[in-house]
């Protein structure tokens, strides 16, 4: 394996980006397993259920720290369509890694 000269920085800033993209990616299968056969998951693409928000709203119509009570809570709706989801703290955190994700990129 070659030696690869890297400033302490830019050693400092991969790890971040590592550190980053991993609950990302992680929070966006838990988000299209768990709820993508109702809401869409992505930045374009149209929710299968109408009255499911997509998730690159959720920012836009609830304060981030709504959202993460209600995903530790376990999420319920008065509706039977949709099920109820418990999240761990690891998965909590991951899901609103990647909502967050969807509200930088409009």
């Amino acid at each position: 394996m070659p030696t690869f000269q890297i400033t302490e920085k830019q050693a400092t800033d991969i790890a971040t980006w590592i550190n980053w993209v991993q609950p990302t990616s992680h929070g966006k299968r838990l988000v299209e397993a768990n709820c993508g056969a109702c809401h869409a998951t992505g930045l374009t693409d149209e929710s299968p259920h109408a009255e499911a928000p997509p998730f690159r709203e959720l920012h836009k119509r609830y304060p981030i720290e709504a959202l993460e009570e209600a995903f530790a809570e376990g999420i319920e709706s008065g509706h039977p369509d949709m099920p109820v989801f418990n999240a761990t703290v690891t998965q909590l955190s991951d899901i609103l890694a990647y909502i967050a994700t969807l509200s930088t990129e409009e």
